[in-house]
């Protein structure tokens, strides 16, 4: 559920959307914290433990994707091949100050801004600048105001809508800046592959790839009736996107979906009280962060992957919101119940709390 805090942008005027990317948010982050550290590859993600940690690659700098590394990447993968690298745990409460900072700096900037992620925000700068060369001069002084104040470069697009200006900040990664119009939109697509469009997943690229689609262009020229008997109501957004079509506009402010909090342990466990004892701390995140933030929730969700990577999840909607920890415990368990098998071990577990009330009246259910 999103909720707009101001009014729409006149459709009429010509619309200057702009989308700024910190490079590597948080191995820049650590690189200016740690000067010593400049130029050396750096990973933050989970603990390597010399080649036997488990989790993943949170991201990594430049130097460290030179030996192949990348976002997501298992830990211990990412050892075998640059063991050398600096290895340091994410240190969230750091990123997220240097993000507001960099959040604040650009808020004079914008007409309305849409803070997608701790590293990434939309700006319509519409009312900013005229035109495009203005635009450019535009995006220059932030990129310029940032590597003053924060030691970081970012990589920026512009263009008229939020899809061509995220595709475009994309294109010249670290410290780029592309600058698309509305006439060149479709051109700057074309020889894209079709993965690049927002909503296009793994598995939609293999079907689009299965009837002939690899590029953008190919989407673009694709009989659009085809597209909707195989996609609905998708392949018409599909095809409008392949020529940079997009009139989605900036939110200013996100209302939350869900709180989750997931956890892979160190050595794979069937083990039911150390499977309760994880249950019991994810429970106890993910309720003081929806009641910090002012919600209930109605829906439970358990996720959980055994050591093969086969991956299930259990959920319940309960008749009423609440943010009591004690039922967020006990629904977990249950929904977890049928998972625990004694010759199958559990490698990962989440919970997920959903179905959101905001500022609701709450009701405790027991048991």
């Amino acid at each position: 559920m999103l909720t707009k805090t101001s009014n729409d942008h006149n459709q009429t005027s010509p619309r200057f959307i702009l989308h700024i990317d910190l490079d590597a948010f948080f191995a820049s982050v650590e690189e200016v914290n740690h000067p010593e550290l400049k130029g050396k590859p750096i990973v933050v993600g989970a603990d390597p433990k010399q080649g036997k940690g488990r989790g993943v690659i949170s991201t990594c700098n430049y130097e460290a994707r030179k030996f192949g590394l990348r976002s997501a990447m298992p830990i211990s993968h990412a050892w075998k091949l640059c063991p050398q690298a600096t290895y340091l745990a994410v240190n969230m409460p750091l990123y997220e100050e240097v993000s507001k900072r960099i959040i604040n700096i650009l808020k004079p900037f914008a007409d309305k801004l849409e803070q997608v992620s701790i590293d990434e925000a939309f700006l319509d700068i519409s009312h900013k600048v005229a035109d495009l060369k203005e635009a450019t001069t535009f995006a220059k002084k932030i990129k310029s105001i940032i590597l003053d104040r924060e030691s970081l470069t970012c990589s920026i697009g512009i263009g008229p809508n939020k899809l061509v200006a995220k595709i475009a900040s994309d294109y010249r990664k670290p410290n780029g800046l592309i600058i698309i119009s509305k006439d060149d939109a479709k051109k700057f697509l074309a020889p894209l592959n079709v993965e690049k469009l927002g909503g296009i997943g793994s598995k939609t690229k293999e079907r689009l790839n299965s009837i002939g689609i690899k590029t953008i262009n190919d989407l673009a020229s694709y009989d659009i009736k085809k597209l909707k008997d195989i996609f609905g109501a998708w392949g018409e957004e599909f095809h409008r996107m392949a020529y940079g079509i997009d009139e989605s506009e900036i939110i200013e402010e996100w209302i939350p979906k869900s709180f989750s909090r997931e956890y892979t342990f160190d050595q794979d466990t069937s083990n039911y009280d150390e499977l309760k004892f994880m249950v019991d701390k994810l429970c106890e995140e993910v309720t003081l962060e929806a009641i910090e933030n002012g919600f209930s929730f109605r829906t439970i969700t358990v996720k959980i992957r055994y050591e093969n990577f086969e991956t299930h999840t259990h959920s319940k909607t309960l008749p009423f919101p609440t943010s009591s920890i004690e039922t967020l415990k006990n629904t977990s368990m249950i929904l977890l119940g049928p998972f625990l098998r004694s010759d199958r071990k559990i490698r990962l577990l989440g919970i997920r709390a959903s179905n959101l009330n905001e500022k609701a009246h709450q009701k405790t259910l027991e048991g």
